[in-house]
């Protein structure tokens, strides 16, 4: 295929050839008129030359000339359409071969998203389930969790409650207990108070400490009982516990100085019914008129504590 284009046309050798062909023509043409107007010694115008021309009567340039002059047209123009052919050729070719790329890149790209798209709708179907599925696993194992939670702190209080039940429970048990403590050991007082024989009073404090073994009270009115009985040393024994329990029990300091008089022991006995009447002034009273300091009433500690004035010392 001719690929020549318009530029490299002006260059052929055809075109070199016509173009000196015109321009020899045209200067033998010139210098011809001009040498057949002019003659020897004239002078001529331009109306004189045109008017030489138009009344000439043979033509000016010869047949051969004129042949040679339209073949070279002829020539000229058929390489003219040949080389427009081929551009046309070349322009269409071209216009395909775009029109042919455009087509096939629009495909190539229209495929190309098409599989981007499935590509990327795989991908996100695959994590979405992923995600679905671990959002479930998630979830039931964050639910398993709160339930394993709540049921721990639910024990933690089940437990507490019933703790707290059972003390309560325990308490009102000891409390039933000690009112049913309490009411025997009243109505073992009432039966003290009420019985005769010291032994029986005697069995009656037993039984009460049996029931509360720290019972002060108990403890002072059964050394009583048994200064009664003539067992001041047991007595003594009695307060002395008494004592250890409630070292300010002002009865358990009396008894034990009615059994430190019995014994003989003057100077102690005083010393602890001193203890006795400085709890209570009332001790003043019962030691005056009580059998177990008969021997001390001549003894001078003894009436300085419980005579005081005058008027209330007996005659000697």
């Amino acid at each position: 295929m001719n690929t020549r284009t318009p530029n490299t046309l002006l260059h052929s050798p055809s075109w070199k050839r016509l173009t000196t062909f015109f321009a020899s023509g045209l200067i033998a043409l010139l210098f011809s008129s001009f040498t057949m107007a002019q003659e020897p010694g004239e002078n001529l115008s331009a109306e004189d030359v045109q008017q030489r021309i138009d009344n000439a009567e043979e033509p000016m340039y010869t047949p051969f000339v004129e042949l040679y002059l339209l073949e070279e047209t002829k020539a000229l123009r058929k390489e003219m359409m040949n080389t427009r052919a081929e551009l046309i050729e070349k322009v269409v070719d071209k216009e395909l071969s775009v029109a042919d790329k455009t087509m096939s890149y629009a495909t190539d790209t229209v495929t190309y998203f098409f599989y981007l798209i499935a590509g990327a709708t795989s991908i996100l179907v695959v994590i979405g389930w992923n995600s679905i599925r671990d959002m479930r696993n998630q979830l039931t194992s964050l639910a398993e969790k709160r339930v394993n939670e709540l049921v721990v702190e639910y024990e933690k209080r089940l437990e507490f409650i019933e703790d707290q039940l059972k003390q309560k429970s325990d308490i009102i048990h000891q409390n039933q207990a000690e009112i049913e403590r309490t009411n025997e050991v009243h109505s073992l007082w009432l039966k003290a108070s009420q019985e005769t024989s010291q032994q029986n009073k005697i069995s009656a404090y037993d039984t009460i400490l049996d029931l509360r073994p720290d019972d002060v009270e108990a403890l002072s009115y059964k050394a009583d009982a048994v200064l009664e009985m003539q067992e001041p040393l047991w007595a003594i024994s009695l307060c002395q516990r008494a004592l250890k329990l409630a070292p300010e029990n002002g009865h358990a300091h009396y008894q034990l100085a009615c059994a430190y008089a019995e014994i003989g022991r003057w100077d102690d006995a005083v010393t602890t019914l001193q203890k006795a009447i400085n709890i209570s002034e009332a001790y003043k009273d019962d030691a005056s008129v009580d059998p177990s300091f008969e021997q001390l009433r001549d003894h001078d500690s003894f009436r300085k504590l419980i005579f005081t004035d005058d008027g209330d010392q007996p005659d000697a």
